[in-house]
């Protein structure tokens, strides 16, 4: 394998890191650092590093450039202090995490870093797979595993994506209905299952059967060539946007208005957004 060609690091660049590293480790102090950052575990945080990663999505998505080198500092943040917490704990360093991922990139791509040739972004995919592979001790035909592929968008995707990629999969594998008919007819299948469910008391029962009910709205909207996580994000949006409308057109907090004047107020958001959306 060929040497790694050393491209200069902005000394700049290599004093931001240093110093957001150093202020991390002084929070993390039991000498006078702050109370809630020695508070935080591996596990405590990982809401943060969702959130985080999520913010950073959305800001790519607004196209704000300021915005999304903010919102890539948090989520550096988050990675740093993982790393901190583990050295405290005396479990691995950001130097180990740093070197990690440096080796992992060059063994992955032999095409840059060895002798190897891939032309396209497919023979890239392949080389990566079958290196992948070979670290983990698993064989060609083991990788091709159906299950192992799910299991793995299961692990790594949020939920609704990673339904999408297993429902997309199995289908493929044969998994799938005849028609678009056999679809809208599970879907009321696990509807009713769904609200026979809520008649016990057993949580768990419940939690299964919303979840059947989800994943096959998910692939309801495979076969209609729909984006679930698109078209919640969406919904989301226009929820806030509406309630963003109601209180400009309140002339009180929104809790001492009656159900009705608060549906009044949301139609009146509802038709202005309308409206100016057709304007658009």
């Amino acid at each position: 394998m060929s040497s790694v060609r050393r491209i200069p690091t902005p000394p700049a660049i290599l004093e931001a890191l240093s110093r957001l590293i150093e202020v991390v480790a002084q929070l993390r102090s039991p000498d006078g650092g702050c109370p809630w950052d020695l508070e935080q575990t591996a596990q405590t945080l990982i809401p943060y590093v969702i959130e985080e990663a999520y913010e950073v999505v959305d800001a790519i998505h607004s196209g704000e450039q300021d915005a999304i080198a903010e919102e890539l500092g948090d989520l550096l943040l988050q990675v740093v202090l993982q790393a901190q917490v583990a050295s405290d704990n005396n479990q691995f360093t950001l130097e180990q995490v740093a070197e990690g991922i440096t080796e992992k990139l060059i063994r992955r791509h032999p095409h840059v870093f060895g002798d190897a040739i891939a032309d396209n972004a497919e023979q890239v995919r392949h080389h990566w797979e079958q290196i992948k592979a070979a670290e983990k001790g698993e064989t060609p035909e083991q990788t091709q595993l159906l299950s192992r592929k799910l299991k793995r968008y299961a692990r790594s995707l949020p939920p609704l994506m990673a339904g999408m990629k297993i429902s997309k999969k199995a289908a493929a594998a044969g998994f799938e209905w005849e028609n678009i008919d056999g679809v809208w007819d599970k879907l009321n299948e696990e509807l009713t299952e769904f609200q026979a469910a809520l008649q016990s008391e057993d949580k768990a029962h419940q939690q299964a059967e919303l979840g059947d009910l989800l994943f096959t709205l998910i692939n309801l909207a495979r076969w209609y060539d729909l984006d679930p996580s698109e078209a919640l994000q969406g919904t989301n949006q226009r929820v806030i946007q509406r309630m963003e409308l109601m209180e400009t057109f309140a002339e009180r907090p929104l809790s001492e208005y009656t159900l009705a004047e608060l549906d009044r107020l949301w139609d009146r958001a509802k038709i202005q957004l309308s409206q100016e959306l057709r304007l658009m």
